[in-house]
Parts: C-alpha cells; structure tokens; sequence
C-alpha cells in the first residue's frame, strides 16, 4: 500500500471515530432521568449545559474551530484538540464531516457533564431528592 494512501486511511479512521459516546451506564441513567422528566432541555436545579452544539457546529466551518472549543473549558474532552488538528489539515473538506460531529460531541458531553452534576455536586444531588430522584 503506498505511504500516502495508508496516511489517507488512517486519518479517515480518525475522524470517523471521533464521536463522543456515551458509556453504557451513563446511557441508561440519562435514559432514566429522561423517564422522569429530567433532561438537557429540562434540567433539575440551576444545572447549565457547558457546551452549546449550535456554535460547536458553526465553529467547525472555520478549519477545526468548533473541535478546539469542546477541547478546552468546563465539561470539555481534551481529545477533540486532536480532532481539531485533523480537521483543520483536511479543511475545508472536513466541513463535510466536522459540523455534525461537533453539535453532536456538544450533546453527548453536556449529558456526561448533566450527569456528573447530579452524581457528585451537592446542588446537583439535593436538585434531584427534592424532586425524589435517585441515581442507580
């Protein structure tokens, strides 16, 4: 396989498997809070999503902007400074794959955040007994 061709799979394996996912536990309690009203869209308590996926997409027009700002701040994964890099060295054909990406890495971070909230700040916690909420 020639050199530039293997390079050529490997980033392409690279950026194709850099969405953010969810746990499975994390999946089932988000699916647990959801059942009993509690979400991204209404969350309990003065919890605050980090991460807006609409500007996380939007950035991602510009070469890896949008990977760059979920690297870095509150409720961020320092892995997207990677994919910013890969993005921003095949813009601006990465366009076609980073946008989505990056709204949708902006969701699954701020539901690992949403949960992190609930699971371990104290606010997070009395937010959800005063609503008679128990994480598993």
């Amino acid at each position: 396989m020639p050199k530039h061709l293997a390079f050529l799979v490997a980033i392409s394996a690279l950026a194709l498997c850099g969405c953010t996912s969810l746990s499975h536990l994390e999946q089932r309690e988000y699916k647990s809070l959801e059942f009993q009203g509690v979400s991204l869209q209404h969350p309990a308590g003065n919890y605050t999503p980090p991460n807006n996926a609409i500007l996380a997409g939007a950035l991602n027009l510009f070469p890896g902007f949008g990977n760059f700002y979920l690297a870095f701040g509150k409720g961020s994964d320092g892995t997207h400074a990677v994919y910013g890099v890969v993005n921003l060295l095949f813009w601006p054909l990465s366009i076609i794959w980073s946008v989505p990406e990056a709204a949708y890495d902006a969701i699954q971070l701020n539901k690992s955040d949403m949960l992190y909230f609930y699971r371990y700040a104290p606010e997070g916690k009395k937010a959800l007994e005063e609503l008679g909420i128990h994480l598993e």
